[in-house]
C-alpha cells in the first residue's frame, strides 16, 4: 500500500496578505481670527443682554414687592379706594411748557411719587376743588410728604389765574397739549380726565386713578391708599429725585 505524502500548502493557497496602505487623514480647517472674534462677541452679546435682564428685575423688584404687599398681601376687610391702572402708561416722551417759558420732557418727573391733577387755565369751581383736595392730601401726609409731589398738567395755552398762586405754591405747572392728555390719563366712561386724580409711581408709571369729582370723604379714603402705598414703597423710595 503506498502512502500519500503530505505537501505544505502551496503559495497559491496561501493566506492573502493585506497590503500595505497610506494612512488617512482628514484635515479640518480652524476658524480664522475674524470668525474666533465674532464668535466671543457674540457669546459677550448674549452674556450682556442676560445681565442687563437681571439688572433690571433687581430694579423692578421693590415696585413689584410693594404693589404685591399692597395689593395681594394685605388684611381682610380692607378697600382700596383708588382703582388700579392695569396694565401700567409710562409718562409719555413729551416736551411741557412751565409757566416761565422753559421746556421739559415729562419721564424727567420719575423719582417721586406724584398726584396729578388736569384742567384748562380758566380753572373752574372744579378745577379750584381739585386742586384743592390735591394740596390737602399731600399735606395730610406729615413728614412723609416730600415724597409726593403735586403735578397740574394745564390743557390750553391760557394766562393762569392770578387768584391760583398761592395755592399752586410748591406745584409743579405743566402745559400739555389736551390731546396728549387725553392719550395718557384714562378717565372712567362717563367721566373726563379732569374729574380725577391720578397716581404716577417713582419709576414714572401711572398706575392708580381715583374716583371721579372725589369730595373730602372721598379724600380721607385716599389719604389713606397714598399711605399705603409708600408704606409698601419705603424701603426703596426716598424723598428727592
Amino acid at each position: 500500500m503506498s502512502g500519500s505524502n503530505s505537501s505544505p500548502p502551496s503559495a497559491a493557497h496561501a493566506l492573502p496578505v493585506a497590503a500595505d496602505e497610506p494612512l488617512g487623514l482628514t484635515v479640518h480647517s480652524m476658524p480664522s481670527p475674524r470668525q474666533a472674534m465674532a464668535g466671543a462677541e457674540g457669546r459677550r452679546t448674549v452674556q450682556g443682554r442676560w445681565k442687563m435682564v437681571f439688572v433690571m428685575l433687581c430694579c423692578a423688584a421693590p415696585v413689584i414687592a410693594s404693589y404685591f404687599t399692597y395689593y395681594v398681601v394685605r388684611p381682610e376687610g380692607r378697600s382700596v379706594y383708588g382703582q388700579l391702572i392695569d396694565p401700567q402708561r409710562p409718562l409719555p416722551n413729551v416736551e411741557a411748557s412751565l409757566p416761565d417759558g422753559k421746556t421739559l420732557r415729562l419721564p424727567s418727573l420719575k423719582g417721586q411719587w406724584l398726584l396729578v391733577s388736569v384742567a384748562d387755565a380758566a380753572c373752574d369751581t372744579l378745577c379750584e376743588q381739585q386742586l384743592y383736595l390735591q394740596r390737602q392730601l399731600r399735606e395730610s401726609l406729615g413728614r412723609e410728604k416730600d415724597r409726593l409731589d403735586r403735578v397740574w398738567l394745564v390743557s390750553d395755552d391760557q394766562p393762569l389765574p392770578e387768584r391760583l398762586a398761592n395755592g399752586l405754591r410748591g406745584a409743579t405747572v405743566l402745559r400739555v397739549p389736551a390731546a396728549e392728555i387725553a392719550r395718557w390719563l384714562p378717565a372712567a366712561t362717563g367721566h373726563a380726565p379732569a374729574e380725577h386724580l391720578f397716581v404716577v409711581d417713582p419709576l414714572g408709571n401711572l398706575m392708580m386713578r381715583f374716583p371721579a369729582l372725589m369730595d373730602a370723604a372721598g379724600a380721607s379714603r385716599g389719604k389713606r391708599d397714598l399711605e399705603r402705598l409708600l408704606r409698601a414703597s419705603s424701603s426703596w423710595d426716598e424723598a428727592g429725585r
